[in-house]
């Protein structure tokens, strides 16, 4: 199977990262990774986040997705994959609705994440997926996003201390790391936590690979 994972933000760095942990996860397939043509290298609020579904269109507009199975929206707002979904004709799947969908089959859930300004986002998404009553809401890191994240060893260290947080303060049953740039962080943490703690990334992958072969018994 073939696979297209769209970063919806302009980090090749970001991309890189994201379609090699999206190749372990499934070493058979055969997954592709391409940056949005324009906006930010990383989506800290709804004014990024709505020019990265309008980046994405274009994207998808210019490179329409031909000769793949599934197509993969690898930023934690699923930025256009409602709008995807009416225009290409393969399986569309966003990493946060991957991601809660593993995390809910556990129990209650909370998102861990480094970015204040998109909780109202990442809430819309779990209603939108319909896990209202397994949400227990967002915890996130200390600071400001951008200087989380370029220090690899404290976004590790905030993001096991936020994890920690949602487990002891929520009874998080389940924790899913909100964000495709924080990826590589994921893995770092996973099995340190005590609950599972779900790579978006990889879950993703699994329910694409799910949707192909649903669909491909279809036609």
């Amino acid at each position: 199977m073939r696979f297209l994972l769209v970063n919806p933000n302009t980090s090749q760095a970001t991309t890189a990262a994201m379609v090699g942990i999206a190749r372990e996860a499934m070493p058979d397939a055969e997954i592709d990774g391409v940056s949005a043509p324009f906006g930010v290298p990383l989506i800290t609020g709804p004014t990024e986040l709505a020019i990265a579904h309008d980046a994405v269109l274009a994207l998808m507009a210019a490179r329409p997705p031909f000769g793949y199975h599934g197509l993969i929206v690898a930023a934690f707002g699923d930025p256009a994959v409602e709008d995807l979904r009416r225009t290409v004709a393969i399986p569309i799947t966003g990493i946060a609705e991957a991601g809660m969908a593993e995390a809910a089959a556990h129990g209650d859930f909370a998102v861990v994440t480094t970015t204040a300004d998109l909780v109202e986002s990442i809430a819309q998404r779990a209603m939108a997926y319909g896990h209202t009553d397994r949400f227990l809401g967002t915890v996130l890191t200390p600071g400001d996003a951008h200087q989380v994240m370029a220090d690899r060893k404290g976004l590790v260290t905030a993001l096991l201390a936020a994890c920690r947080r949602a487990v002891d303060d929520h009874g998080a049953k389940a924790i899913v790391i909100g964000g495709g740039p924080l990826a590589v962080a994921a893995r770092e943490i996973a099995g340190q936590v005590g609950v599972p703690v779900i790579e978006p990334v990889p879950a993703a992958v699994r329910l694409a690979a799910e949707r192909a072969r649903r669909s491909t018994l279809l036609n």
